[in-house]
């Protein structure tokens, strides 16, 4: 079986994001990957908060952009918490939502470049040596990091294949979307692979999971989540792989006009199925094995908000083991 991990969007209240990184590290999960979404909890602070208050849980930061933090802050903030908690950090890049940059006024519509760019001197900063980077986005002039980052891995959140081309070529790993099905999470890896040309990639993937007695009960929980993301036109080879049949404009219009009775009820248990971790707990160890078999060496589960059900994923696989 993967390794399994947790994940935190940004939306949890305190108290909640608390009992999540409880119950994570009493059940065993590797790691928590915490978001980095704009405008809402700043995935740095909420890294250092767990790893000061935990003992043996990683964090992951998430999807942290080029295009809205400088790859010099981006290489102090993950370098200040792996000084002070080695070998706990990883450090994950990414484009960012399109409706966030939007709304923040930033283009991120030809992000290739100035990732490639990123990777690079993030990579440079982190090795302690003295720098000097020109590229087209970034430079810096022969300067040298402050804290020790040497050794922390450098993750690529990617879905487009010229990006997941570089994951393979320049990081330590990948991590791919929520929301995939087994089918396209192969798809996806075999682009890592055309750019990794034999080098070990990790592989990682966000995978909505739910698990309840009553199949469809721990599928409820995921419907609402999955029609939001299911909608977006660049799911439609993500469907087609899937045999997944959706009307993704009915489906959205649905979204838009907040009628979740109707954009749930689109969501049937195949969709579920298909592009989920749900159902018993025998359904949802099934799933998971599914997930690991497709390539992931690490499952990150996501679209969770208690604690109650963080802890029976995390039981599921030990108990059908």
């Amino acid at each position: 079986m993967s390794e399994l991990s947790i994940s935190s969007d940004g939306r949890d209240d305190p108290a909640a994001f608390r009992a999540k990184v409880a119950a994570g590290e009493a059940g065993g999960a590797d790691t928590i990957w915490i978001a980095n979404h704009l405008f809402l909890r700043d995935p740095a602070v909420l890294g250092a908060l767990t790893l000061s208050q935990t003992q043996r849980l990683k964090v992951a930061l998430m999807a942290i952009s080029p295009l809205t933090q400088h790859p010099v802050q981006i290489a102090m903030a993950v370098a200040t918490l792996a000084e002070q908690f080695p070998g706990r950090v990883k450090l994950c890049l990414g484009v960012g939502a399109p409706a966030d940059l939007a709304a923040a006024g930033i283009d991120g519509a030809k992000p290739l470049r100035a990732m490639r760019e990123a990777l690079q001197l993030v990579r440079a900063l982190l090795s302690g040596e003295t720098v000097t980077f020109q590229g087209e986005t970034f430079r810096v002039d022969h300067r040298r990091l402050a804290p020790l980052g040497a050794g922390i891995p450098i993750v690529l959140a990617a879905s487009g294949p010229q990006m997941l081309e570089l994951a393979g070529a320049e990081a330590d790993g990948v991590l791919i979307s929520a929301g995939a099905s087994v089918p396209f999470v192969q798809q996806t890896l075999k682009s890592v692979a055309r750019g990794a040309k034999g080098r070990n990639i990790k592989t990682s993937g966000l995978v909505y999971a739910s698990v309840d007695d009553d199949a469809t009960r721990a599928n409820d929980r995921v419907r609402r989540i999955l029609a939001i993301l299911l909608r977006g036109a660049h799911h439609r080879a993500n469907l087609d792989l899937a045999g997944s049949v959706l009307d993704q404009a009915a489906l959205n219009a649905a979204v838009i006009a907040e009628d979740w009775a109707t954009a749930e009820a689109m969501i049937g248990d195949d969709i579920v199925a298909r592009h989920a971790a749900s159902g018993t707990p025998e359904l949802l160890h099934r799933r998971l094995a599914d997930y690991h078999a497709s390539g992931l060496d690490e499952i990150v589960i996501a679209g969770v908000r208690g604690c109650a059900q963080i802890e029976a994923i995390l039981k599921t696989p030990r108990r059908n083991a």
